[in-house]
């Protein structure tokens, strides 16, 4: 790693479409899944072996609840997942869902507890996916129509502002955010990449409001000042597919990063999958957790 300085390997695990990074505060644990692999995982922020647990089918993404479980999106939909077994029980499916066509990729809480996730075209079709939110009584809103691969979601500290990520367009797009109703603005683009950037992937800010975003195909995570779109910094990693970030240790000073395996390159890149860490020079808010039961 002596090409990636401040880069250190945090779990030499390989994951396929390693994803859905989270900090769990009642645990005080790091989860991660491999998509592909139908796999997750459960780490303490000092290393070590970590827990693994099969899924029965892909699982994209994983939050804490307030109930010290956690809340997943799935192949078909969204699970309440229990942490010392592994047993999952359904929670929500949206009755337009088609999980022949699609499956669910990103998902975050939002400030009071209700989880947001998007949702792929498994033939990769653009235009055709949606953002929902699930509400903790199980009702579902579409916030979002013809999207293509819906991926980072990040809301600001003061809950009145949402960051969005459709990788293909190549932007991070900023809404206004009511919180109590869940409601959002019209968009607008705060961060543009252009191509040598690859895609936009998963994302999280940080408690100064900059925003962390996960490069696909472009083998970096980047810093950003949303408002004004400056890039702050850039860190650079030995695996052409980042994934997703997030904060986590005891102050949340650490932040850890997936990543996923590039099959047009063989074995050129031995740490794909691997999840990695760096001292990001800050730190990330304390994050919500799904209040659904």
């Amino acid at each position: 790693m002596d090409r990636y300085p401040g880069v250190e390997i945090f779990q030499a695990v390989p994951a396929r479409l390693g994803e859905g990074i989270c900090w769990h505060p009642q645990r005080q644990t790091l989860w991660w899944v491999d998509i592909l692999g139908q796999r997750y995982f459960e780490s303490a922020p000092a290393g070590g072996p970590p827990r693994v647990f099969e899924s029965r089918q892909m699982i994209s993404a994983l939050a804490p609840r307030t109930d010290g479980g956690l809340v997943a999106a799935m192949h078909d939909g969204i699970y309440l997942v229990e942490p010392d077994s592994g047993n999952t029980v359904p929670f929500a499916t949206p009755a337009d869902h088609d999980p022949r066509q699609f499956r669910f990729n990103d998902a975050k809480v939002d400030p009071r507890g209700r989880l947001w996730a998007g949702t792929l075209a498994l033939d990769g079709r653009a235009g055709e996916s949606r953002l929902y939110c699930f509400g903790t009584d199980r009702a579902v809103r579409v916030m979002r129509e013809r999207v293509s691969i819906s991926n980072g979601l990040a809301w600001s500290s003061d809950a009145q502002t949402l960051y969005y990520i459709d990788s293909p367009t190549r932007t991070v797009q900023e809404f206004s955010f009511d919180p109590e109703p869940g409601t959002l603005g019209p968009p607008r683009v705060a961060i543009s990449l252009v191509e040598k950037d690859g895609l936009p992937d998963g994302c999280c800010l940080d408690v100064e409001g900059c925003l962390w975003v996960a490069h696909w195909g472009a083998a970096k995570l980047t810093r950003w000042e949303p408002r004004s779109g400056r890039l702050l910094r850039t860190v650079a990693l030995p695996v052409s597919n980042v994934t997703s970030c997030a904060f986590g240790g005891e102050r949340r000073d650490q932040l850890f990063i997936t990543t996923a395996v590039d099959d047009s390159r063989g074995d050129g890149e031995p740490e794909a999958g691997f999840v990695f860490r760096i001292d990001p020079g800050t730190s990330g808010p304390l994050p919500a957790s799904f209040a659904g039961r």
